[in-house]
């Protein structure tokens, strides 16, 4: 545990986030949540604890920067990704974790007794379905879809000034050429990863 922590640690000084001994803490707990339940349910195919830290924790810290508002929706959240990690550090806002996989809400309700954490709320369902018309100040999505089909599912979510904010890989041109609404891209570095990372914001209005 203590090379996870360093390699924690290490990584949020590199992400300019401040730390409390708490909320480092809170972090190791969630991945020895995942450890764990990954053993019964597919919540991730990413099984080293060390992967798990770089590839899901701080890759989902290194979106902080780019959120905004006080009620966020984090949609196709899976194993709370990264609505979890996020909602540790911005204790101001308000996260609805949004996922259609019954096991996997299952998992961050866990995750959220186990960790005592107040400003989330977890509901199962289909993010088109959800009947919350213009509620939220942004909409989190580590892009699991193409931006077109996140916007059409997910647009309605967003107050008139709400912003999608998704994260992808190398920066997607052609879904960037499809998209009707303005948006802004920027390149990131997630601590420990090599490959290209970019973060997608688009504009409902």
């Amino acid at each position: 545990m203590d090379k996870s922590r360093n390699i924690l640690e290490k990584g949020l000084l590199e992400l300019d986030i401040a730390a409390s001994t708490e909320q480092v803490e809170q972090l190791l707990a969630f991945v020895a949540l995942i450890e764990k339940w990954n053993k019964t349910y597919n919540l991730t195919a990413i099984r080293d604890r060390e992967e798990i830290l770089r590839l899901h924790i701080l890759d989902s810290l290194a979106l902080m920067s780019f959120v905004s508002g006080k009620k966020i929706a984090d949609i196709g959240t899976g194993a709370g990704l990264p609505g979890i990690p996020l909602a540790i550090f911005m204790l101001q806002q308000k996260f609805v974790l949004v996922d259609s996989n019954a096991k996997k809400t299952r998992f961050v309700q866990q995750v959220i007794l186990e960790l005592k954490l107040t400003n989330v709320e977890v509901v199962h369902g289909r993010v088109e379905e959800l009947k919350r018309s213009n509620e939220f100040d942004a909409v989190l999505s580590r892009a699991f879809a193409s931006l077109n089909d996140i916007m059409a599912w997910a647009e309605y979510l967003l107050q008139p000034n709400g912003v999608l904010i998704a994260m992808k890989g190398q920066v997607p041109k052609e879904e960037l050429d499809k998209l009707l609404c303005p948006y802004s891209v920027d390149m990131i570095a997630v601590p420990g990863v090599a490959a290209e990372r970019c973060v997608v914001r688009i504009n409902k209005t």
